[in-house]
């Protein structure tokens, strides 16, 4: 039999990120910048699929967003919004209670786990998210995430018949105007939507994200994959994480949902994603060490650690004999 690909030792907290990292929208800290009525600006997005609807043309609600903030920089009312700018603005963005501080802690508490050093047990924290990927990177969580999935822009656009072999100069100075002006965002790189995050969920379970050799498609053995979803806790807010609470509840893994202990229907949400059997379990969005949020997730990375731990000493006793004796 073939050896195994990865060795499994990790174990992986993938984060949904706007209600569930922060309280309200990473987008804020734009609206503010630019003196933006975030209500009329959100107004406008939950109106753009019937509006366009009426034209025959289909349009996507969980991202339509990402063509509306174009729109704004495009009409002057985000002037000059460039990644860059978004990578700025993620450091005004304000977390729930607990965090970071919480990352650091849950790594402490695997490390406590009998032999989890000897068997090289690891954590990883990842964040799945229809937000901007740029606004992340800013962040104060940056520094303890693994990676990011989450929504990319475009500045400007190469032009036609462009040499793909050229190296384009990221000296915005020396840059040519007509090869990829810098005025702000015009088009999107990627999206992501509430479906296309469980693409992301597969991506970490088969490792490639690490390997580029591996295609998230491809078919892959258990014992090759690099983090079984047993070995992950999916962690997020309310409906539109069905996909992903979904997947990894079918193949063992744990979901946990959070909610705003200041807003009676965010409970009510996390309720009925227990009593649906959409969750393992769920609590407040406050990760301070003392909370039941913080201290239900170190015990489930506990546990998880306790399991691969008994996994390999099982293994050990099928595959190692024992040495020769003396006779007596």
């Amino acid at each position: 039999m073939a050896a195994p690909i990865h060795p499994q030792n990790v174990i992986a907290l993938v984060w949904d990120f706007d209600k569930t990292l922060i309280p309200g929208y990473m987008q804020e800290p734009i609206f503010k910048e630019y003196a933006i009525d975030p209500r009329q600006f959100w107004q406008e997005v939950n109106a753009l699929p019937g509006y366009y609807k009426r034209y025959g043309v289909n349009v996507s609600p969980d991202n339509a967003y990402l063509n509306h903030m174009i729109n704004y920089v495009a009409h002057g009312q985000m002037p000059r919004l460039t990644n860059a700018k978004l990578l700025e603005l993620g450091s005004r963005i304000v977390f729930y209670p607990g965090l970071p501080e919480l990352f650091p802690h849950l790594q402490k508490s695997l490390s406590q786990v009998p032999d989890a050093d000897r068997f090289e047990l690891r954590l990883e924290h990842y964040i799945v998210s229809a937000g901007l990927r740029a606004m992340i990177e800013g962040s104060a969580i940056r520094p303890f995430v693994e990676d990011i999935w989450a929504s990319e822009f475009i500045e400007g656009s190469v032009h036609p018949g462009f040499d793909p072999e050229a190296t384009l100069d990221l000296d915005e100075s020396k840059r040519p105007e007509r090869l990829f002006p810098v005025d702000g965002i015009t088009q999107i790189a990627c999206a992501y939507d509430n479906t296309s995050k469980t693409r992301a969920l597969f991506e970490i379970n088969k490792g490639s994200n690490k390997n580029s050799a591996i295609d998230v498609n491809a078919t892959m053995r258990y014992a090759d994959r690099r983090v079984p979803f047993e070995n992950m806790i999916y962690i997020a807010d309310g409906p539109s994480d069905v996909p992903a609470f979904s997947l990894i509840r079918k193949n063992k893994g744990t979901a946990y949902a959070v909610y705003d202990d200041n807003d009676p229907s965010s409970l009510e949400q996390a309720d009925y994603l227990r009593r649906d059997g959409r969750v393992d379990h769920f609590g407040p969005a406050d990760y301070r060490l003392e909370s039941s949020t913080a201290r239900w997730l170190s015990l489930r990375v506990r546990q998880i650690a306790e399991a691969i731990i008994e996994q390999r000493r099982e293994a050990l006793k099928k595959n190692v004999g024992t040495a020769p004796r003396h006779l007596l």
